[in-house]
């Protein structure tokens, strides 16, 4: 088993070399430019560079915007652009090939309490490393009062799948995903909180209404289980249903609805295989009973990322509609973008359009930010917080 874990980190880590070698003789974008897309030209307009592979982003009631950067840094964009001091009081991280600060969302009552959450891979002191939920208040340039509030099973040698996607629900709580480290048992392991997404109460611990939290046999925070490494977590505003996003291995990307208590499969089902083409099961299923099909998958994977849904005024066509950053685009072309998914009156997808595919930037996250604009944040070093907004 340790042979194979070595192996497809050796994998991940050639993948992200050869990523890095292949873009560095392209020229970044000439901005602002116009896009089409085909409801509207779209203008992307630059509100922050110089960042380093962000992570999250969170708007504040008075305009500012947060970033994380995965080496362990939050960011203030503020009116007059990207500060240039990081904001301190951010707990310690572990930076990893995909490990270090990760998502910031702030709390529902922000305005009167400044509460932000940050999820991060931590340190332990044994050399591994897990998923942590730090919660403090903003100040100025400072997170005070810092303390971990959740921190979960997941310790590992591994540098890849920590999670860290938060968003709270329409009922108060706080929904997190947690990845299963490249270690696959973990999904379906219910005492181990890798490979699941969680609910927590803004204080980090189980609500009393939570799935199985009078189980015995499974940890209290488990809301959903069968994941792999959930990149993208949101409510839609319309409905409140909790949708979620996660990286299959070689193809397999999935948008899931999440359905409390309910098993995604991994890695039992997959519409993916392993990173050498063979079959993640002997049987290769991609459904069995018991399982929740995704509600949609990507073959090939196009590494998909951040998840949003629009409900703003500046794009009326676009109202209701879901985002999710890509990362990647076939197999081996590396060519970020984002896509526009939208839904007919049953609820069903009916399109899947690419955005941006142009610009050959990887998308870390698409977010409506609270003008109604759209906000997307390209996973590169040096990054980008980029605006669209109507060229009309």
């Amino acid at each position: 088993m340790k042979n194979l874990v070595s192996a497809v980190f050796a994998v991940l880590v050639g993948m992200t070399t050869a990523y890095s070698q292949s873009r560095a003789s392209l020229p970044p974008p000439s901005l602002p430019a116009v896009y089409q897309t085909s409801d509207y030209s779209v203008r992307v307009v630059p509100v922050a560079s110089g960042l380093a592979n962000p992570w999250g982003m969170a708007f504040l009631p008075g305009g500012e915007i947060l970033i994380t950067e995965r080496a362990g840094r939050l960011r203030v964009v503020r009116a007059d652009g990207l500060d240039p001091n990081p904001v301190s009081g951010v707990p310690e991280v572990r930076t990893t090939v995909l490990g270090g600060l990760l998502d910031v969302v702030v709390h529902p009552d922000f305005t009167s309490n400044r509460l932000l959450y940050l999820s991060y891979s931590k340190p332990m002191e044994d050399g591994t490393s897990t998923t942590a939920i730090a919660r403090g208040r903003f100040e100025g340039n400072a997170v005070t009062s810092v303390e971990d509030i959740f921190v979960a099973t997941t310790r590992s040698q591994s540098p890849t799948n920590f999670g860290g996607r938060m968003a709270f629900g329409a009922d108060g709580n706080l929904y997190v995903t947690i990845g299963e480290r490249q270690e696959q048992e973990r999904a379906q392991d219910p005492m181990d909180h890798g490979g699941k997404v969680l609910r927590l109460t803004p204080d980090g611990v189980a609500p009393g209404d939570n799935p199985f939290v009078d189980d015995p046999d499974y940890l209290p925070e488990i809301y959903t289980l069968g994941h792999r490494s959930p990149q993208g977590l949101a409510v839609d505003p319309e409905t409140g249903v909790l949708w979620e996003t996660e990286h299959g291995p070689l193809g397999g990307d999935e948008l899931n609805v999440l359905i409390p208590g309910a098993n995604y499969g991994w890695p039992i089902v997959s519409y993916g295989t392993n990173y050498d083409g063979t079959q993640i099961t002997e049987s290769g299923l991609t459904t069995m009973p018991g399982y929740e099909l995704p509600f949609l998958y990507w073959v090939p994977s196009i590494a998909i990322s951040g998840l949003s849904f629009y409900q703003g005024d500046v794009f009326p066509n676009w109202k209701g509609n879901a985002f999710v950053g890509a990362m990647m685009e076939g197999r081996i072309r590396w060519s970020g973008h984002f896509q526009r998914i939208t839904f007919n009156e049953a609820g069903h997808a009916i399109t899947r359009e690419p955005i941006l595919t142009e610009m050959r930037q990887r998308v870390r996250q698409v977010q409506a930010g609270l003008d109604g604009y759209l906000y997307v944040l390209t996973e590169e070093n040096p990054g980008m917080l980029l605006r669209l907004e109507p060229a009309d």
